[in-house]
């Protein structure tokens, strides 16, 4: 039974498939970790570079919920505020959907308890590490991740250098450990269409 195939079975019973992967024990999990704190810091790089405030990690508590945000940026000359997802592995959209769309909820709350004004404007961007795996995932549930995420590419980077109302995007960067620098900011080539994504390959 394909993994799909298993989780449309147990989504009829109302359950939720979940897989754990191992290798040499929790080894697996600590190179995850480590490519997912390279993305951050990458990004968070890039980001200031726009003129972006970032926080890393930022925690909420707020009418009973309670989690972290990626990345939080603010860009003060627009009074906009972003909140980040990074995956290394999409496993289940679903589940991201559902954990993203709840920060983006409370962002406008986190964004004054954070920076002592509320913003004009909310952005949601959902960065994935660039691997042959997570476009194939990413192309398989185009039609989900389409309405969840409609803006890519081109439209994308604009936005992030001069934000300018609501964005819903998603963006493909590369895992290449620390001191990886993230290709959000290149320079836009042109490129098939198929192949276009928020880092410029």
């Amino acid at each position: 039974m394909s993994i799909e195939d298993a989780e449309r079975l147990y989504g009829v019973l109302g359950a939720r498939l979940t897989l754990m992967v191992s290798w040499r024990g929790a080894h697996l999990d600590r190179l995850l970790d480590e490519d997912h704190a390279a993305i951050c810091r990458s990004f968070a790089e890039a980001l200031r570079q726009f003129g972006w405030s970032v926080l890393a990690e930022a925690t909420f508590s707020i009418y009973g919920e309670r989690g972290s945000i990626d990345l939080l940026a603010w860009h003060p000359a627009t009074r906009t505020l972003l909140v980040v997802e990074v995956k290394t592995e999409l496993v289940s959209a679903e589940e991201t959907l559902r954990r993203h769309d709840a920060k983006m909820r409370l962002a406008s709350q986190i964004g004054r308890d954070r920076f002592g004004v509320a913003p004009a404007s909310i952005g949601g961007l959902l960065v994935v590490a660039d691997t042959m795996t997570n476009r194939r995932r990413v192309s398989r549930l185009n039609s989900l991740l389409d309405a969840a995420y409609p803006q890519r590419g081109a439209d994308v980077r604009t936005w992030l250098r001069t934000p300018a109302g609501n964005l819903r995007g998603l963006a493909f960067t590369s895992t290449g450990g620390a001191g990886t620098r993230s290709r959000v900011g290149r320079t836009p080539r042109r490129v098939r269409s198929s192949d276009t994504d928020a880092s410029g390959t």
